[in-house]
């Protein structure tokens, strides 16, 4: 039995060696069909590879912001290692990772992919129509397609290079990625300052409003009472009355004294009776208590006509009005304080929502591609024509392996078989192919004679 099968063995060895025997010596007598095939694959595969377009790659680097302390978890995962590690940056981001907690590397990577960015560039761009795709969907799948967005896990910067068959338009996508995540960060920002900042300018449009109300109705009521300041008036009417009563006194004195030495109908008595009046009359329009005082003609009239109170205001009415004017006043106040109060907080939460914005570092700038990035068209017509010299091969050794099978043998017949039908199926469209190609050999050929 042993003996049987090492014979088998050798038979088998033995009919391989034939074969590829037989396959070399075909391929040797086949030389120049094979080199033919060859030459003519290595035209064609050279053509095309010449008619791809060229692609260019442009390139830009970021370093992700660095966040603001109180990160929490992630922060102290990205600081860990302890006393031991010294903080080794390596372990923390492998603690991170085994967490699944990502940073802000990831987290920008995420925003470059989204929708919102792609539409931007797409629209910018115009790549709709550069890609020649009917729907902005499709436009953006080709934008990924020809983005790609890495970031190095020990540094943490992140590379996005843009492929695009021109070198201008490549290095101009992405310029604006880096524009685009930088408006998106800041339109994205919720930190406590923004929020904050958020919150002081409603504020401060409110209040702002408020103050303009209570200035306003200060503002006409003082005007309809003729109140400026109330306590500065209360004080300048009371220096004013005092001033009037003296002299008041001294008019009076006088015109006593007077009358002991002239007539009731002298100048000079009448005069002074006149101005005694006169100073009665404004005393008493500014306590308050005006009356109609008989004048030198012994009547009510007053002397100074029917104007009234030339001051406006009397002293009995200054509290009546100095309680809505001082509460005016407070309102207008209060607001006004408030207004600076929620300014200056305004403007320190604008300070602080600057120094908290991401900004997106640069590390290298994109630029216009020198060379082309692909295709590799020295590989592609070295490859193509390799396979062109393996299909060439294994269609000698197909025929030499079909030459060599029996024709008693089913899979021959088979395929002879199938063969026969495919014939019959095609015969048809053979025959049609076979009628045109005629039809036009006969109307060139009448063309050339009619041009004889």
């Amino acid at each position: 039995m042993a003996l049987t099968q090492t014979q088998f063995e050798a038979s088998a060895d033995r009919e391989t060696t034939r074969g590829v025997v037989r396959l070399v010596s075909r391929i040797i007598e086949q030389k120049r069909v094979i080199c033919r095939a060859v030459a003519v694959a290595f035209v064609l595969i050279t053509i095309v590879a010449f008619l791809i377009p060229t692609d260019y790659e442009s390139t830009a680097r970021l370093m992700p912001p660095e966040k603001p302390k109180g990160e929490g978890l992630a922060a102290m995962l990205a600081s860990s290692g302890g006393e031991g590690g010294a903080g080794n940056p390596a372990l923390g981001s492998f603690l991170a990772d085994s967490l699944g907690i990502k940073g802000s590397g990831a987290l920008y990577v995420g925003v470059l992919k989204s929708t919102t960015v792609q539409d931007t560039l797409v629209d910018q761009f115009n790549l709709c129509r550069v890609y020649r795709k009917r729907y902005r969907k499709d436009a953006d799948k080709k934008l990924a397609e020809n983005t790609d967005l890495s970031e190095d896990r020990k540094s943490g910067i992140i590379s996005i290079t843009v492929t695009d068959h021109s070198p201008q338009r490549a290095q101009q996508l992405a310029t604006a990625y880096v524009t685009t995540l930088n408006q998106l960060s800041a339109q994205l920002n919720s930190s406590e300052a923004h929020r904050e900042r958020v919150f002081l300018e409603e504020r401060l449009k409110a209040v702002k409003l408020d103050l303009a109300a209570a200035d306003k109705d200060l503002s006409e009521y003082s005007s309809k009472n003729l109140t400026l300041d109330v306590k500065e008036q209360g004080k300048a009417m009371v220096t004013g009355a005092a001033a009037l009563e003296g002299e008041l006194i001294a008019a009076e004195s006088q015109l006593s004294g007077i009358e002991q030495i002239y007539t009731p109908n002298n100048i000079r008595v009448r005069s002074l009776r006149a101005r005694v009046d006169l100073l009665r009359k404004k005393l008493s329009e500014l306590r308050g208590n005006d009356v109609a005082l008989p004048n030198a003609n012994g009547n009510n009239e007053s002397p100074i006509g029917d104007n009234g109170n030339d001051v406006g205001i009397s002293l009995s009415q200054l509290p009546v009005l100095g309680v809505t004017y001082y509460d005016l006043y407070r309102r207008a106040k209060v607001q006004e304080t408030v207004f600076e109060v929620l300014t200056k907080q305004y403007e320190l939460a604008k300070v602080d929502e600057a120094k908290e914005l991401p900004v997106i570092k640069v590390l290298d700038n994109p630029q216009l591609p020198e060379r082309s990035s692909g295709p590799p068209r020295v590989r592609i017509i070295l490859i193509g024509t390799l396979l062109a010299f393996c299909a060439v091969v294994g269609w000698i050794w197909f025929v030499d392996r079909w030459e060599c099978t029996d024709a008693d043998d089913p899979r021959k017949a088979t395929i002879l078989e199938l063969n026969a039908v495919t014939l019959v199926a095609l015969q048809p469209g053979f025959e049609r192919l076979r009628s045109v190609w005629r039809r036009l050999a006969r109307r060139t050929g009448s063309n050339g004679e009619g041009a004889e």
